[in-house]
């Protein structure tokens, strides 16, 4: 059963779902976090009896803060979001501002959360400064603003995974040229600077303290060290956690897309949800894809029309126009009466039933290891030894007179044929000009063998060969021939000597005799 698409409401009802849980979740540890911070470092500008105060001053404001300050946010976003995301709710695609817009929600998501956090590092440290002293001002400061920008960070990272369905319809519905997002350069920088790098300098603050500071402050420099060290290992962690998670995900993806690829399996596709280098890589893949696919459309297209070993000789080595000498074997086939059956029936059907009469055709030579070559109203011509040598084509072509006269002879009782196989030497190449050719066999073996096609109409077996074909072929298969007369074919002097089967394939010593016989070849004898 299919996964049926979400809808672009249940989408934006989603993403509004994971925004405001993560927003109230980063905001509040931070606010907690940098609240508790406060609360080691008191001791090193004040009294610490004052602690205990300044915690009762502090606390509620803190904890009234996040809250007003998170609903504005919430109320802010809401009608931002209306705009940004109006297309998925009319489930149309976006405009080019929407667009943007869309992309960059989780920029502007750490914007209103920063401004909370700059909102805070002003109000705190006067309110504190006036109350009780501006060391602590200046504390309070420092701490708000360090804290503020490691809960940005990690921040930005959860709202810009938590939007990442909705990048991916967007990135979907209109895709973006140059990045929009943070690279991965910048994201694992920040990861580290935001997320690390700054309670280091909090620690090394803390140790100018403890080496140049009065001996009392050791204990609580400690304790504030102490502290420092299991957030910078917690946010460091999540921080780059997050950015990691946010690169490996799409690689992920991509590289099972790619073994999918080598296993033959070109129907693959990647979401495209991130709109940094990370999503150009995602949406390269799926353009390579694409092409495999198309390419892959374009060959059997062409494998068809000109069949497989040619499409594969083309491909593999290129095209040139010309050909060169080779030893082949031509069966040809005809149909007896074709004018009369389009009488007698609808077009329609008469192109069935040369359609089933072509795919037994089809079947019988392909299975011999012969190509055919062309098809010519109700006739084909088949060729074995060109453009892939094998080493009996005169063989193979008997054989394959054979079968396909007895599948023909049952399966479509209502056609009549005549089938003539020659072979010897002939030219196999491209025939044409440049912007158009087709691959040909041109020699005396393709005549000859449309001539016994004619003669076999009138013959009762229906399928008649050369001597020419016997004496090249192995013995196995040779000997299931039997040179009968010989006739004077249109167009030529001397007569050719004519022979026809005498063996079924299935009696013994048949097919697999001779497929598996490595004779040398007969002589004719009339």
């Amino acid at each position: 059963m299919g996964v049926v698409a979400q809808t672009g409401d249940g989408l934006v009802h989603d993403a509004l779902r994971r925004l405001s849980l993560v927003a109230w979740m980063s905001e509040s540890a931070g606010a907690a976090v940098t609240f508790a911070a406060v609360g080691f470092f008191i001791p090193l500008v004040v009294n610490a009896g004052d602690a205990t105060k300044i915690g009762l001053v502090n606390g509620p404001l803190v904890a009234v803060s996040v809250v007003v300050i998170g609903l504005i946010r919430r109320r802010v976003f809401l009608r931002h979001i209306r705009r940004a995301l109006g297309w998925l709710g009319e489930e149309r695609a976006p405009t080019a501002q929407e667009h943007r817009l869309t992309l960059r929600l989780a920029a502007y998501c750490v914007k209103g959360d920063a401004t909370g956090w700059v909102i805070g590092a002003v109000v705190f440290p006067i309110l504190n400064g006036i109350i009780f002293s501006w060391a602590l001002a200046a504390v309070i400061a420092a701490t708000i603003w360090l804290g503020g920008e490691t809960t940005s960070a990690v921040s930005y990272l959860l709202h810009e995974r938590a939007l990442r369905p909705i990048t991916a319809r967007a990135l979907a519905a209109l895709p973006t040229g140059p990045a929009v997002h943070p690279g991965v350069r910048l994201r694992l920088a920040m990861a580290w600077l935001l997320g690390t790098g700054v309670p280091l300098v909090g620690l090394f603050v803390l140790g100018i303290v403890g080496a140049f500071g009065s001996p009392h402050h050791s204990k609580y420099v400690g304790a504030a060290v102490l502290f420092l060290a299991i957030v910078a290992t917690f946010t460091g962690f999540l921080s780059t956690f997050l950015a990691a998670r946010a690169i490996a995900d799409p690689l992920t993806a991509v590289r099972l897309g790619i073994d999918r690829i080598a296993r033959g399996d070109l129907d693959v596709r990647v979401r495209v949800d991130d709109g940094s280098e990370v999503g150009q890589l995602q949406s390269g893949f799926n353009r390579l894809a694409e092409g495999l696919r198309e390419r892959q459309r374009i060959r059997d297209l062409f494998g068809r029309h000109v069949g497989e070993e040619v499409a594969h000789a083309a491909l593999s080595g290129g095209v040139r126009l010309g050909g060169e000498e080779r030893e082949i074997a031509a069966l040809y086939v005809d149909l007896v009466g074709s004018t009369s059956l389009a009488l007698a029936l609808p077009a329609t059907e008469v192109v069935r039933l040369l359609n089933r009469f072509f795919r037994v055709v089809i079947e019988v030579v392909e299975a011999e290891g012969g190509l055919v070559n062309k098809f010519e109203g109700d006739a084909a011509l088949c060729v074995f030894g060109a453009p892939v040598t094998c080493p009996d084509p005169a063989g193979d072509a008997l054989r394959a007179a054979r079968r396909l006269a007895e599948r023909v002879s049952s399966e479509l009782v209502e056609l009549d044929f005549g089938i003539g196989v020659s072979a010897g030497l002939a030219v196999a190449g491209n025939v044409g000009a440049e912007q158009r050719f087709e691959y040909t066999v041109i020699g005396d073996p393709v005549n000859e063998a449309a001539r016994l096609a004619e003669i076999a109409k009138q013959r009762p077996e229906r399928v008649l060969a050369s001597s020419a074909a016997l004496d090249r072929a192995r013995r196995a298969e040779a000997d299931a021939w039997s040179i009968t007369d010989a006739e004077v074919l249109r167009g030529r002097i001397a007569p050719t000597q004519l022979a026809h089967p005498t063996r079924r394939l299935d009696s013994p010593g048949g097919d697999s005799a001779a497929r598996n016989a490595d004779g040398g070849s007969v002589a004719s004898a009339t």
